[in-house]
This record gives structure tokens, C-alpha cells and sequence, in this order.
């Protein structure tokens, strides 16, 4: 397996481009391959069976399309579907390393000063078993107390580039107002979509919550699985990314467009199948 080759970001939708921007920091000489499967998002709503098929699906193809390893950047897929790809492609630090994102609740854990932390989570997220392995081991030890939030609606509203509408915000204000009056002074991201609803948060709660998610730590975590595997590229031209998604490629693109902060420039999106 060549150092050269790209390597592949997967998301269910645009959310994993939260994940994108703190691995392309971190790696720097990397080239990347970066799939939405926008025919098929959200996932949380989905069967667990149903995410794994649609998950492992997506790896194949970025497999397919020559990258040299995936990172899962999508909460709800690596909750249901790591040990399967790991089986599948071997270990997660093996030949074609297949890497996913815990929630941040350790952090979150250490950082807290109200012994209080609060999720926004998924439906999905939520039901697997990955959340509360995490929330076992950091934070019931800590004695903290983890409060958790879940609503199907904002990951639609992200994909639709309404990340800082007033929809989002009433969803907001629904579902974390609980958290506040908790005295949650720590918000986990549990899901790579919420970063972008960062302004959302901060209208309507201000500095209420410190908001923590798993994107830096995943990006120094792939950097140190790629130099293991003898797979870090660091020199050549490296930084370019090809965007792919399994839906309509137009409707993707002015979304994707203005999350990667590209406004003005003609992003090239182009559909795949898996």
C-alpha cells in the first residue's frame, strides 16, 4: 500500500466535513477522498443492520477507489459498524486501517466544573452500545453526572444548509434548555454535524456550555495510526480533496460549498455508487 495514495473520509452526510477540516490540519500532505451518502441520510432513525449495510457499502467503495485507509467520521456509523469493518479489513491499525470516533466524554469529563455534562446525540448514537461504554468508563468513575439530548431534526437541517436558521435554534432551545437547567456547563457533539450548529448554540445559550467534540482528537489519532502503518504521506504536493456523494451531486454541492468555507468557488461533486 502506497503512502501516496488518498485517503477516505466517510460520512452519511456533509457532517464528516467537521472531521475533514481538523485531518486536513493535521495532515497537511494528505490527499483525501471524502464520500456523503446523501441518498440515504440521516442515520439515526435507521435499523441497526440497515446502518451497518450502508456503512460498510461506503467503505467498500472508497476501498474500490484505491484509498489506503478510512476514517468513519460519523458517530453513528462507527457505533454500529467498527468491529464489522475491523473484521472485514483487518485490525484497526492493520493494512487498511479503518478508523472511528468515540464521544468526547472524557474530556468533557475533565474539564467540567458542575460535576454535570450534557450529549446532543443522535437517535442513533443514543441506542448504540459505544456512548454508554464511554460514559461508563470516564465519566462514573468521575462521579459526573451525564445528561443526554437527541432530536432527528438537525442533522436534516445541516444537510439543508440551515445550520444557523431560526428552526435550528428552536430545536436547540427544545432540547438543550433541560441540559442548561441542569447545570450542564460541558456539551458533547455527538455527532459530526453539530459543530455546525456552533452559532445556533451560542444564540440562544451563549457561553452556558463549552462545546466539545472529537474531530482534533480523531485527526491526531489517524495521524499516529498512518505513521505506524508506514501510510503517512508528508511530503509531495498533498491537500487535495475529491468529494463524492451517493445523491443528487447539485443539490450536495452549494451545501458543501459554504461548509468548507469555499463561498464563491465552483466545488466539483460528483456522484457514486455503492
Amino acid at each position: 500500500m502506497s503512502p501516496d495514495r488518498p485517503l477516505g473520509v466517510f460520512d452519511s452526510g456533509v457532517g464528516g466535513l467537521s472531521v475533514l477540516a481538523e485531518l486536513r490540519r493535521a495532515l497537511p500532505g494528505e490527499d483525501f477522498l471524502y464520500l456523503a451518502d446523501t441518498a440515504h441520510v440521516p442515520y439515526g432513525a435507521r435499523t441497526d443492520e440497515d446502518i451497518r449495510d450502508l456503512t460498510a457499502r461506503a467503505v467498500a467503495a472508497l476501498h474500490a477507489r484505491g484509498a489506503k485507509g478510512v476514517v468513519v467520521a460519523c458517530n453513528t456509523a462507527s457505533a454500529f459498524s467498527l468491529t464489522h469493518l475491523r473484521e472485514r479489513y483487518g485490525s484497526g491499525e492493520g493494512p487498511f486501517p479503518v478508523i472511528g470516533l468515540v464521544p468526547a466524554v472524557k474530556p468533557a469529563v475533565a474539564a467540567t466544573r458542575s460535576g454535570v455534562v450534557g450529549v446532543l446525540a443522535t437517535p442513533g448514537t443514543l441506542r448504540g452500545s459505544l456512548l454508554q461504554d464511554v460514559i461508563r468508563q470516564w465519566a462514573e468513575p468521575a462521579g459526573v453526572r451525564v445528561l443526554t439530548a437527541v432530536s432527528a431534526d438537525l442533522v436534516p437541517l445541516v444537510e439543508s444548509g440551515r445550520a444557523e436558521s431560526d428552526e435550528a435554534r428552536a430545536v436547540l432551545r427544545e432540547v438543550l434548555t433541560p441540559l442548561r437547567d441542569a447545570g450542564a456547563d460541558q456539551l458533547v457533539l455527538g455527532c459530526t454535524h453539530y459543530p455546525f450548529l456552533a452559532g445556533s448554540v451560542r444564540a440562544e445559550f451563549g457561553e452556558t456550555f463549552a462545546l466539545v467534540d472529537s474531530g482534533a482528537a480523531v485527526a491526531r489519532h489517524t495521524r499516529n495510526v498512518l505513521c505506524g502503518a508506514g501510510l503517512l504521506r508528508e511530503g509531495g504536493a498533498g491537500g487535495s480533496v475529491t468529494y463524492l456523494v451517493t445523491g443528487d451531486p447539485e443539490r450536495a454541492r452549494p451545501v458543501i460549498t459554504t461548509l468548507v468555507g469555499g463561498a464563491g468557488q465552483n466545488t466539483q461533486v460528483m456522484q457514486v455508487s455503492t
